[in-house]
């Protein structure tokens, strides 16, 4: 099943999750890691409980946006042999296994443009994948990845930080699509305590000035942080603390974990609501 411009999943995920008076939740996963063949049965358990879509980390060598767990893990995806096309075999799997959630690819610019611009975006939207987030690729530097990806109906995903410029955020309101990608912190990915005083503050000037559907990502790891981000913001992605729990879980318990860690930090069980 392919992305069209007919099949929406994100927009259709945020309309249910709007309805439901709650964010959606999106965790991040690292593609061809633990193992090189697991990253389909992370992602089905972590839709079974309760993630709302999740982003799949295309391994990249020099992951300049993500702190020591993501590189880590990036790494040992790439010590597994994987690849683009692991990726893509991924994403189609899980579409033809039933998995109906919406699946973005977020990475780096590099291995798409060793890929070939025109090539990915095709092949991505064969697999199924719905949107890409390609971290060190600004708006003003993507038109080459744009162009075909909004003919594709791929959306581009943008991110802004809490030092973004009004001037920036109608920059990325215009280019972007799908939601907004609103970084919590100045600084690497990872996960904290707390969330940035700042937040609220930041998400507020960035909502002025768009429509598009806003999630805050880096430094979520509680229950009690995506409930705070829902007072501002249309989702969560929850990233360090969810490869944290990947890494370290034995892959035959991992389904189990991974589940009870979604259906706790999105509220479905009813013990942590």
């Amino acid at each position: 099943m392919s992305t069209t411009a007919t099949t929406d999943r994100l927009a259709e995920m945020f309309a249910r999750t709007r309805a439901e008076g709650r964010p959606a939740v999106i965790p991040f996963i690292p593609a061809g890691w633990p193992e090189l063949d697991a990253t389909v049965e992370i992602v089905e358990a972590a839709v079974a409980g309760g993630a709302d879509a999740v982003e799949l980390g295309l391994p990249f060598s020099d992951a300049m946006g993500d702190g020591p767990v993501n590189q880590r893990a990036y790494e040992q995806a790439i010590a597994n042999g994987c690849t683009t096309e692991t990726v893509f075999a991924a994403v189609r799997e899980l579409r033809a296994r039933g998995v109906r959630a919406p699946l973005l690819i977020m990475g780096y610019s590099n291995p798409l443009f060793a890929y070939g611009v025109d090539r990915f975006v095709q092949h991505a939207v064969e697999a199924g994948v719905d949107g890409l987030i390609t971290v060190d690729l600004p708006p003003q530097e993507a038109g080459e990845l744009e162009r075909p990806a909004r003919a594709a109906g791929l959306h581009m995903v943008y991110l802004l930080a809490p030092t973004s410029t009004d001037e920036r955020i109608r920059l990325v309101a215009a280019h972007g699509s799908g939601f907004i990608y609103c970084v919590s912190v100045v600084g690497i990915t990872g996960a904290r305590r707390e969330l940035s005083a700042e937040l609220p503050e930041f998400v507020a000037r960035v909502r002025a000035l768009t429509d598009l559907p806003l999630a805050v990502g880096f430094g979520i790891s509680a229950r009690e942080h995506v409930q705070a981000v829902g007072e501002l913001a249309d989702g969560a992605i929850v990233g360090s603390a969810f490869v944290n729990l990947v890494a370290e879980t034995p892959r035959e318990q991992r389904p189990a974990r991974v589940r009870a860690f979604l259906e706790e930090i999105t509220g479905r069980d009813p013990g942590h609501r």
